[in-house]
Formats: C-alpha cells, structure tokens, sequence
C-alpha cells in the first residue's frame, strides 16, 4: 500500500516523483475524445490534491493544446511539479525538419514547448521516439547543452531498442555529458515484451521506469467485449480514430489473447472487491524496477479510480493467476542463458549465492 505523496527516486537521478504519474494526451478535445479545459483542471486539480507532482505531456499531444493547458494548471506552483515533455514528432507536415532527433528539430521543439508552456525551464525531456536517422553524437550533445543552459533538467527517452539507450548513456558517461536518467516505454499485463532487455537494462544502468499504456488503452479496464473486434472503423474528418475502440481495431489489438487477459484481471478484481483498472494497475506499479506508470483517463471519475490502485496489495495467488494468464516467451538468448543445464555448465555444477543480478520477474 502506499499514495502519491509516498514519492519515489527516479532511476538513480535524485529528482523525487509520485508512484502515478498524470499523464496528459488527453488534456484537450482537438482530437474529438479528449477532455475539454474544465474536465481537465479537475483531474490535475484531483492529483494535486492527493499529493502527485509529475506529469507528463508532448509538444505533440491534442495539436499542442496539453501543454498549454499544463502549463497554465502549474503555473501558481510551478516549482512544485516534475513537469516532462516530448519532442521528435514532427507536427508541421511538409517540412522534413519539423520532425525528428536532430539538433535543429530539438531546439525548436523545445522553445516551442516553453512557449505554450510559459516556462523557463522542462524537469524531464524526452526523446519521444528513436528514429534511426541522427546519429546518438548529436542527439546526446544537443540535449546536454539544453541542459546546460538551464532550458532541461534531466533527460529520457521513449520508445528505443536497449542496445540504442545504452550506447547512448555509454557515449554521455564517456564525454562527460548529460545521459539519460529514465525510460518511457509502453508496459502492461498485456505487453510484457519490455521484460526482455529493457526493464533488465534500466535497473543495470540506473535509469527510472515510467510505462506508458498501463491500461492496453483501456482493455485491461474492462471496456471492450470480443465483438468489439470485428467493429467497423470510424474515423473524423481529419484522418483521426474517432474512437478509442476504433484505434484498437486499427491496431489489431483486440483479439483472443488480449481479451483473455482482460478476463483473467477481471476474475481477480471480482473476488478482492476492486476495478479491473485497480488491479491492473496495481500489477503494474509494482513490477520490478518501475518507477511510476503513467495515467491516462479521461474523466476525473476514472482518474480517481486509478488513484485507487494504490490503496491495496495483491497477494501471492493473485499476482501467480495474472502473471501466469499473461506469460511471454523470453526467447533468445534469455531462454538459454537461464536454463538449468546451462547454469551449470557455466557454474562447474557448484552452488553459487546469491543469484546472478538480472531483474527477476
């Protein structure tokens, strides 16, 4: 059991942030199914209150209005906030270098979010996506002399391979510049792919967990049936999913397996008296080496109750039903390495203490 006042270290940084972290892709309706301004200062307004401090937006989320909006919600306490923001999308289509990890891209992105945030300075920026196009020299250089200007505080990245991170940081450590101190990438019941090389690699270099997606957008909340799969698509004029579901299907990611696991969290929910959403969420904020989900509701209604998910523990029966229910197969190398003939070859057949260092799940 813990709340969101009982703050956590973020990956070996010292920078203090909730065990929740409000995320903020739906502050703002432009992209017909967010929350408008008012439904969105109630739901900061709700974490603040409870004692939450980090929140998390993008220059690209809902056309730029999130961080505005964040940044208006911190402006009375903006010391107070660990406030993180993204750049790499590219958000003026036509133009090549409106997008991407580049030094040009990075730095008016970043002006670009300290405008509509109005502030002078991002505790947390991330690389939003690895896009195997600049090379890690620049992208590292770039973001360490936004540091150094004060314009960033730290630094992460989002949606990289583990090979790509750690000879990111390996580069910064060598050079003396700033490395990066978390990882954003998407982690859930239903998305466990993370536990291969990610997870594993953040605890190993100290960098802090934040999963985006805790809920599989919504599926593990309990909201889509299995004939919602075969739904037909509705998009807005804009090209946009007019619909969560009709991202889902898009996606491909309502079928047989995910919507089993969906059942499984809600068997559990049942029999402790809890939300679907809780229990998953639950699972999730205490998995090893994960630092502070991220939240994504829509209504101040569901935020509380995420909220909730602290409030309890699963015992050890439950969390065997879920974490058997959503298995995945480690593969290659990992299957091999962890084999107990293997081991013993390795060891000589003697007993070794304490077992090897990787993150046990």
């Amino acid at each position: 059991m813990t709340a969101l006042d009982d703050y956590r270290l973020l990956g070996k940084s010292g920078v203090r942030v909730s065990p929740l972290c409000l995320g903020t892709m739906t502050f703002g309706d432009n992209w017909g199914w967010g929350a408008d301004a008012q439904e969105s200062r109630r739901q900061f307004d709700m974490y603040a209150d409870k004692g939450g401090n980090f929140i998390d937006s993008a220059d690209g989320y809902t056309d730029g209005t999130s961080e505005t909006l964040v940044g208006e919600f911190v402006a009375d306490d903006r010391d107070r906030w660990v406030v993180a923001t993204k750049f790499g999308f590219n958000n003026n289509h036509g133009d090549p270098n409106a997008g991407g990890n580049h030094r040009k891209n990075m730095m008016q992105s970043l002006e670009g979010s300290l405008r509509r945030m109005k502030t002078d300075y991002i505790d947390l920026y991330w690389v939003h996506i690895w896009e195997f196009r600049t090379r890690p020299e620049e992208v590292m250089r770039a973001l360490d002399d936004a540091v150094r200007q004060g314009k960033i505080l730290y630094i992460g990245v989002s949606n990289a391979p583990a090979w790509k991170i750690a000879q990111c940081n390996t580069l910064a450590e060598l050079r003396g510049w700033t490395a990066f101190s978390a990882l954003q990438m998407e982690y859930s019941l239903i998305e466990r792919t993370a536990e291969r090389d990610l997870i594993p690699m953040c605890a190993e270099l100290g960098l802090g967990v934040t999963p985006w997606s805790p809920l599989a957008q919504g599926i593990l909340a309990g909201k889509y049936k299995k004939e919602d799969a075969n739904a037909e698509p509705e998009m807005t004029e804009s090209g946009f999913p007019a619909s969560r579901k009709t991202l889902m299907v898009g996606q491909g990611r309502l079928n047989d397996r995910t919507l089993g696991i969906a059942e499984a969290v809600k068997d559990v929910a049942k029999e402790i008296g809890r939300t679907p959403a809780q229990v998953a969420l639950n699972w999730a904020a205490t998995q090893p080496g994960i630092s502070s989900p991220i939240l994504g509701a829509r209504t101040s209604e569901q935020l509380a109750d995420n909220i909730g998910s602290l409030d309890f523990t699963m015992d050890d029966a439950h969390r065997d039903a879920l974490n058997t229910a959503s298995a995945i197969e480690l593969g290659q190398p990992h299957e091999f390495g962890h084999d107990p003939m293997i081991q013993g070859m390795a060891d000589g057949n003697t007993s070794i203490s304490p077992p090897g260092y990787r993150v046990r799940f």
